[in-house]
């Protein structure tokens, strides 16, 4: 092998490497945004089937933002973040996601007073889902 064709696989090398470095994960992969979704959105829905709870609103669309922004410091475009946001994939995975946590916590979305019971036992921990609910 010549100097020349050496020079060219070891810059190839170097290059995919560092391609693969760089590379950035699917967004459903970055736990601190993809979890912090989830959270609004359980929430979301738990107020959905409790008359007793409400949805913060308010603060989901402030957290909202500063995920977009925190995507955008990790180099994800407005057009990957919006992506993920409408894929009909990533809404059914949370649903999914969802489903398992409440089937974990006993609870079906038919049962409105083990929803709300629920709800307001989140809101008391403070947890990462119940700051995004508020008992009427």
């Amino acid at each position: 092998m010549t100097r020349f064709a050496t020079a060219i696989v070891i810059a190839t090398a170097i290059a995919t490497s560092a391609g693969f470095a760089s590379a950035k994960p699917p967004l459903r992969e970055v736990r601190e945004i993809d979890d912090q979704i989830y959270y609004g959105l359980v929430a979301y829905v738990l107020a959905e089937e409790c008359d007793g709870l409400s949805a913060r609103k308010l603060k989901g669309i402030n957290d909202l933002w500063t995920l977009g922004r925190r995507a955008r410091e990790l180099g994800y475009s407005d057009q990957e973040i919006k992506a993920y946001i409408r894929s009909k994939d990533e809404k059914a995975r949370m649903r999914a996601r969802g489903d398992a946590w409440l089937k974990s916590k006993g609870v079906s979305l038919d049962d409105q007073e083990a929803v709300c019971a629920l709800g307001r036992a989140e809101i008391e921990r403070n947890s990462a889902i119940g700051v995004y609910l508020r008992a009427n």
